[in-house]
């Protein structure tokens, strides 16, 4: 048998809420540094109302989010041309250096989603991108 006691790791919603007041939204869960791990990075992230990333892509890494608040909109393609709106329980994949965007559309609520990463490098590459408007709808309900 193991010693597994230092093999699992709790990350308390309340640490959370603290880094992303302090961080402005974003705050790492789990990205493995000194726990044995070290091929994801997990975090959460949150959307003030009307809040945008700018078009970026994560390098080599697979990307996936799952929206545990509110409502995004998630576009991608060279030109942001491809549009999905997403809700809470839903899952979003990135495949490596796809172009992409996440935007809260309500202007009242704030949307809440997980995000994992295939690495802990933290490559995010800001793209200079004129959208398409408007994008093709994708994944309808």
């Amino acid at each position: 048998m193991g010693n597994w006691k230092a093999a699992v790791k709790v990350v308390r919603g309340s640490s959370l809420e603290q880094a992303m007041l302090r961080s402005g939204g974003r705050a790492t869960a789990a990205d493995f540094t000194g726990v044995g791990g070290s091929k994801t990075w997990i975090g959460t992230v949150k959307m003030a109302p009307g809040a945008a990333t700018g078009a970026h892509h994560h390098g080599r890494h697979e990307v996936a989010i799952y929206i545990t608040s509110g409502r995004l909109e998630v576009r991608w393609g060279d030109r942001l041309e491809y549009s999905a709106e997403v809700g809470v329980g839903d899952f979003v994949y990135f495949h490596p250096f796809v172009p992409h965007q996440e935007r809260n559309p309500s202007e009242t609520e704030p949307a809440a989603y997980l995000a994992i990463r295939s690495d802990n490098e933290r490559i995010a590459v800001g793209l200079d991108v004129a959208p398409v408007e408007p994008p093709e709808t994708m994944f309808a309900e």
